[in-house]
């Protein structure tokens, strides 16, 4: 393809012009020559959407861009064809000289044949100022002459003028061409925003933010990648603009990235191969390399260790990686990602942390679709195609892990669409849920004690919520020596991070039931085989569908012993309790089951513009109902949230020991049998431990405390002293094991900040 040829996608309406080695560059708000040849080529074309520029990286004019294009086509096709203005018949007025006559062709022809093209606020600014100009000299001419260069205003240059005032790109710059310089661009820099591509890669990205956007926050991630929040005017959505090192590399490094990019695409591994992504990892970036090593030397272009480094990495990410996916998710801020059909058209949206509902200067292609599409279909092993068009599963990059819920034809008519749920690489923990106020250190306390005193539960919410996040808290408060069985169909809980703390631990796949393959386990039948693994705490991701008959039936034939926990939709108990018993067809009786239910809620502000977490109610089921809990009272809150105080509070059941679970913890316990003041100390500890925990993170400005790895070791000694205490007294006293456990919390502190010091110094 020679400089400037082009091709035309009828499919897509991409008019794609190649500007590599072109000493003008690919730029059409910069350089002059860009604009006119892509003008060119759409008079020529007729039928073109977007206009693409084809260099080390390709820009891309969207529809909205390429259509203000098309109007300065249209026009000069108009105007050159139609009308023509520069005409003699146009032009010639009796006792016009020959002079005058060439004189006005010439400019005319100037400004339809080049001007227009390459610079369309220049030459309207050029007619006007020629106009202003000649009306007032016409009043100091001789009639003939007058009458002469009147029509020349009339029929040739307020033509051009009405013609080029009804353009997008006229109306949207002439609140600023007063003392407007022609020839400069710095306007087409505001119009004209193209979204770029670097060949190597499939993405694209718009590089600036938009016009008037003001920027409210900037940070890096881990991986040193810039992050930018903007608001925008009038929109409510604020703007996630991220600027990953591919996409501000010198020309040459994109040229030998392309080059790689090349040479291990002819020679990629099997589909299978992509079945071990870790491993496919490390062989893709120990060839990759070598191969830009061996690219940058015979290019003679020289690359530090460094950028070495930094270009085997993202050679690696768009090779055996998922690309553009991996850099967002690996800011710990993201936790909700949505890609849209059709691809190409809209940009990704995300939930954030902090500044939640974000658009992203980011637009993913339908290529990019349907690579990402083959590798999650390799990887889980499950169908995608229009006979499936559903399939969940999950993936981990370097980033982090993340929920994949893929949607295809037939479901989707537009096409390929994802939406990824992030998950936090370390597990929560209930310090973390207490610093964001999630839950108060006295919720935390209380199902700290009820967690050790193995009872059912179910944690409750709507969806983002917090459920699975808190259930992998609630692992954490789990002793070490108890063995933990899971049951998912997707794998959302941090099993990983779980066994790097020591768990003894064993995960179980079932089928799920959106995808519902065959060759999978179905969920009941994981659950009774989960009851063949030892004496376990059995953690449910989800309790979905008819598997739930599996968990009740295992709950009340008393074949657990241990902690029985997982996550359900609802927003009330009495709604858990229609949903499990009339949706999933457990029978009512065999509901009672289940001891306590956790109700999570994503709460908004008044104005609808935020939203919160927060655990809203503690409820135990109490068993002496026989219909209905609802009427019958057997759902009683130990806890309810506040929305005045925004606290979750003890009710007076709780206070007053009036608790039916507690006490029969209690009954089963030497300690705490008929001592209820022994039970609500023991509460109350807990609560004090927590929040210990917190305020010292706090005192230290050290947050690693609030980690699942910190709180899993200082509940262990929690634990560890209160046995020691127990032996050597007699008795659980709560002032000794306090004042021993705080000892040993600011010792413990103390010494890691000391460790941390050396190794930063």
């Amino acid at each position: 393809m020679v400089v400037c040829d082009y091709t035309f996608d009828e499919d897509s309406g991409r008019l794609k012009v190649n500007c590599l080695n072109c000493i003008y560059g690919a730029s059409i708000e910069d350089y002059p020559s860009c604009m006119a040849r892509s003008v060119d080529k759409l008079i020529e074309l007729k039928k073109a959407d977007r206009v693409v520029l084809l260099q080390s990286r390709e820009f891309e004019y969207d529809a909205h861009q390429t259509s203000m294009l098309n109007e300065i086509a249209k026009a000069i096709v108009y105007l050159t064809k139609r009308n023509r203005v520069n005409t003699p018949s146009n032009l010639y007025t009796p006792g016009t000289s020959e002079q005058l006559l060439a004189e006005w062709s010439a400019f005319l022809n100037e400004i339809l044949t080049h001007m227009i093209s390459e610079d369309p606020i220049g030459a309207y600014v050029k007619i006007k100022r020629e106009i202003r100009s000649i009306e007032q000299k016409i009043e100091t001419l001789p009639p003939n002459l007058a009458s002469a260069y009147q029509k020349y205003v009339d029929n040739a240059l307020k033509v051009i003028e009405k013609i080029l005032g009804h353009t997008t790109i006229i109306k949207l710059s002439k609140d600023h061409l007063v003392g407007y310089n022609v020839g400069d661009r710095t306007l087409y820099r505001e119009i004209f925003h193209p979204t770029i591509r670097p060949n190597f890669m499939l993405t694209r990205y718009m590089l600036t933010p938009p016009k008037n956007a003001k920027k409210i926050d900037e940070y890096f991630t881990k991986d040193g990648i810039k992050i930018q929040i903007y608001t925008v005017p009038d929109q409510i959505q604020k703007l996630y603009h991220i600027l990953p090192p591919e996409f501000n590399l010198k020309e040459e490094e994109y040229t030998i990235l392309d080059a790689a990019r090349r040479y291990m695409g002819a020679h990629k591994p099997k589909d299978t191969d992509f079945a071990d992504p870790k491993k496919m990892r490390d062989i893709f970036s120990d060839i990759g390399k070598d191969l830009l090593f061996d690219l940058a030397e015979n290019a003679k272009i020289e690359l530090s260790g460094e950028n070495l480094d930094i270009l085997a990495n993202i050679l690696t990410r768009y090779t055996a990686g998922y690309g553009i996916l991996e850099i967002i998710l690996g800011d710990p801020e993201v936790q909700d990602l949505y890609l849209n059909a059709p691809m190409g058209d809209s940009p990704i949206f995300l939930y954030h942390g902090k500044y939640e509902e974000c658009i992203t200067n980011i637009v993913p292609t339908q290529e990019d679709a349907e690579a990402w599409a083959t590798r999650f279909r390799i990887e889980s092993g499950r169908p995608l195609d229009e006979a499936n068009p559903v399939l969940d599963t999950e993936i981990e990059v370097p980033g982090g892990r993340a929920r994949v819920a893929a949607v295809t034809e037939s479901l989707s008519p537009s096409g390929l669409s994802f939406a990824l749920r992030r998950h936090r690489d370390k597990p929560w923990s209930f310090p973390l849920f207490i610093k964001t106020k999630m839950i108060t250190p006295l919720g935390a306390g209380l199902l700290s004690f009820l967690i050790d005193g193995a009872r059912t539960m179910l944690i409750a919410g709507t969806r983002s919520a917090g459920k699975s996040s808190f259930l992998g808290a609630v692992l954490t408060e789990l002793m070490r020596k108890v063995r933990i069985v899971t049951v998912e169909d997707t794998l959302e809980l941090p099993i990983s991070a779980l066994k790097g703390l020591g768990y003894d631990i064993q995960s179980l796949k079932s089928r799920s039931i959106i995808t519902n393959v065959e060759s999978e386990v179905s969920a009941d039948d994981a659950i009774r085989t989960s009851l063949r693994l030892g004496d376990s705490a059995l953690i449910i991701g989800e309790v979905r569908s008819l598997e739930a008959k599996a968990l009740y039936e295992s709950m009340r034939i008393g074949a657990l012993a241990n902690l029985v926990a997982g996550t359900i939709h609802g927003d009330s108990a009495y709604g858990i309790f229609d949903r499990v018993v009339n949706d999933l067809e457990v029978p009512a009786t065999s509901f009672k089951a289940t001891d306590i239910i956790v109700i999570t809620s994503r709460l908004k502000t008044s104005d609808g513009l935020r939203t919160f977490r927060r655990v809203t109610a503690i409820v135990e089921v109490t068993k002496d109902w026989e219909k209905d809990p609802q009427r019958e009272k057997g759902f009683q809150e130990l806890m309810k949230y506040n929305a005045k105080t925004d606290i979750l509070e003890p009710t007076e059941r709780l206070l007053n020991g009036e608790s039916y679970i507690l006490n029969q913890i209690a009954n089963n316990t030497r300690e705490f049998r008929d001592n209820w003041s022994a039970v609500w100390d023991n509460i109350k500890l807990r609560e004090k431990v927590k929040k210990t925990i917190v305020e010292y993170s706090d005192k230290f400005n050290y947050p690693e405390m609030l980690e699942a790895d910190f709180t899993v070791i200082a509940n262990g000694k929690f634990h560890l002293i209160s046995s020691d205490v127990r032996d050597q007294y007699g008795s659980l006293d709560p002032e000794r094991i306090f004042a021993l456990w705080e000892n040993w919390l600011r010792s413990e502190i103390t010494e890691r900040i000391r460790k941390k010091e050396i190794m930063e110094s």
